[in-house]
């Protein structure tokens, strides 16, 4: 049997039986409902202006009213903890308010915490919470309207967790049986959940009829392989709300005293783009004691993969916030690391650990990559799923291995002292980070300035580093973002027919005050010998794992049957198409995503103008063709 976990509703609340609330200078309504013998239901995703909480075990609900002046909510007699859920907050300058438990316990809730949103505190050992608005302006205000609360003492309250990456081919049945006895409050993917494109065929004929069982209280993420179908469509399409916004693919949810950060490793992750920015204001805002991040590609991976460094800004991000767990997935084993350092260097203080979890059924992979960080545990034959045990001051992580294997594994350790700054600040971004410009043509790059802590201020852009022969300008020069918000910029680069070809890194610095900030774009000056010719073959091409080769075509009106092929020389590139700008490894118009070389993308009505080419090493290669033609 499935058990789902227990929440309130309006109409539940409202029904249940009296409780206990004392506030002071103000009146309380209450009303409380604690579980029962009752089936339970399955609750929908909250809405975006919800904050998910998912309780622990056996926890209580309640229904309160507490706004203006302070006071006391009191759970029911009996209760050992309890948490409340601040249903609004609208805090200005530096007005905050203070929910301080009766062991001498409090947090501080200012500007930065979920302004805008319903949420859930921390826990607080025994029955009561005492609630302090400090305000000076008269329009800050906040109303708390619920709570959850337990009879276990707060230490012995857990909740479970469970999840693994790279789960469903044909063959979908290999851990659900896994999930089944472990009976997890929520669970999680790591990404390449439907192979081998995700499409949402392949949801629904492959996953949902095993992994699908826990659907309601799935918390996903995406891997490459849902990117085999253009934006991800497919994994959007089955998940719903669940997965995020669509075409973003990252958002975070509560599980006990526990926040978890789901995050997209196929789209800009550069330090300051718009999802690390949102990653390090998400830290900033929450109100949980322990904190664990999961998505697909590896930080650090020891089997088919190596350390991947484009994660090091999440990575980064987490550690500066003394975040606990990385949940990952992409290389098919399991890998238990240190507490690392972004670097992996070990630091047991306050490293981050990484479990990386690529069992969940398709064909394992064997050791033989490098890794920076320190491995604790590894195995490389066995399926099996992560088991977190979660309470609101430690973890255990144990691999629970699929029938038949004997490999299993189990740490402990308690959560980091966090310490995220609410100092006014910003970061500064540009989108993308990586242009193409032949000489005598021009591209533009969109550049973001994102607040934090309620920075708001006036912020200058200059640009320096660039070739001879290239010019940069702003639209506008100087933008002013509104406190945690966003304000952009348009920086177009223009290259003159004599510019020095060749990869240069230009810098873009933002100045606010005495403040500099800074982002960085790969540019790329090309010469008429990147455009392809109708019909010739640009040949002995190679590169590295990751690298890019990028080529434009100009296509005449009338045209058809206009196509674009790979071919020969030995590894593995992917060929990506896309008209009027440059594609990328989600945004595309073609990409046939094959093993080898041997790649063809055909436009049988083509449209007039500029078709943009990118050869991508999925692993190495060398000896390959590209040709484009049409009749």
């Amino acid at each position: 049997m499935i058990r789902f976990r227990t929440t309130y509703s309006r109409a539940t609340l409202a029904a249940g039986t009296a409780g206990v609330v004392l506030a002071a200078g103000i009146s309380a309504a209450v009303a409380s409902t604690a579980e029962g013998n009752d089936p339970p239901t399955v609750q929908q995703p909250a809405p975006l202006a919800e904050r998910q909480q998912v309780a622990e075990k056996g926890a209580s609900t309640g229904k309160v009213l507490l706004a203006a002046a302070g006071g006391q909510v009191c759970a029911e007699p009996g209760a050992k903890w309890l948490r409340v859920r601040v249903a609004k907050l609208d805090l200005r300058g530096t007005d905050s308010l203070e929910v301080a438990g009766s062991t001498g316990t409090a947090t501080k809730l200012t500007a930065i915490n979920w302004q805008g949103k319903a949420f859930h505190t921390k826990a607080f050992s025994g029955t009561c919470v005492t609630v302090t608005p400090k305000f000076a302006d008269p329009a800050s205000s906040y109303s708390i309207d619920a709570y959850q609360s337990g009879t276990q003492p707060l230490s012995m309250a857990t909740v479970t967790v469970a999840g693994a990456g790279d789960i469903c081919g044909s063959a979908c049945n290999q851990t659900r049986d896994l999930l089944d006895s472990i009976n997890p409050d929520a669970v999680f993917t790591a990404g390449d959940n439907a192979y081998d494109r995700g499409t949402l065929s392949e949801y629904n004929n492959n996953y949902h009829p095993e992994w699908g069982a826990y659907k309601s209280i799935t918390h996903p993420t995406p891997g490459n392989h849902e990117y085999g179908t253009s934006g991800a469509s497919g994994y959007f399409d089955y998940f719903g709300a669940a997965a995020g916004p669509a075409g973003k693919g990252y958002y975070s949810w509560d599980v006990g005293d526990w926040h978890f950060i789901a995050l997209n490793s196929n789209i800009d992750k550069t330090t300051g783009s718009t999802q690390e920015t949102w990653l390090r204001n998400d830290l900033a805002a929450s109100t949980k004691p322990c904190t664990a991040a999961y998505w697909h590609h590896s930080r650090f991976a020891a089997g088919n993969y190596s350390d991947d460094s484009s994660l090091k800004p999440f990575f980064q991000a987490l550690y500066d916030y003394h975040a606990d767990l990385v949940l990952s997935g992409h290389d098919h084993n399991y890998i238990r690391f240190a507490q690392s350092k972004p670097d992996g260097t070990k630091d047991t203080a306050n490293g981050v650990r990484e479990l990386l979890v690529g069992t969940g059924g398709r064909a394992l992979y064997g050791a033989g990559g490098n890794t920076a960080a320190t491995i604790e545990k590894s195995s490389y034959n066995t399926f099996g799923v992560a088991k977190l045990t979660l309470n609101s001051t430690s973890y255990t992580a144990d691999f629970v291995p699929v029938a038949g294997r004997t490999f299993t594994d189990t740490v402990t350790s308690n959560c980091h002292a966090k310490n995220g700054s609410s100092n006014p600040s910003y970061t500064v971004s540009a989108s993308p980070s990586s242009v193409s410009v032949a000489r005598g043509a021009s591209r533009t790059s969109t550049v973001t300035v994102a607040s934090s802590g309620g920075f708001n201020a006036a912020t200058n852009l200059t640009v320096s580093g660039l070739p001879a022969g290239v010019t940069a300008s702003f639209s506008p020069s100087s933008v002013t973002p509104p406190a945690n918000g966003t304000a952009s910029s348009t920086l177009t680069l223009t290259a003159s027919a004599t510019a020095t070809t060749g990869a240069a890194t230009v810098t873009v610095t933002a100045t606010s005050g005495t403040a500099t900030k800074t982002a960085t774009i790969a540019l790329d000056v090309t010469s008429s010998g990147s455009v392809l010719s109708n019909g010739v073959p640009v040949t002995g091409l190679s590169g590295a794992q990751g690298s890019v080769l990028k080529y434009t075509m100009v296509v005449p009106a009338g045209a058809t049957n206009l196509k674009f092929a790979t071919s020969g020389g030995t590894g593995d590139a992917d060929l990506y198409v896309k008209f009027g700008s440059e594609p990328t490894t989600s945004s595309y118009d073609c990409r046939p995503y094959k093993d080898g070389n041997a790649e063809t993308c055909t436009f049988t009505t083509a449209r007039a103008g500029t078709y943009y080419v990118m050869v991508r090493g999925y692993a190495a290669f060398s000896g390959l063709s590209l040709t484009g033609s049409h009749a």
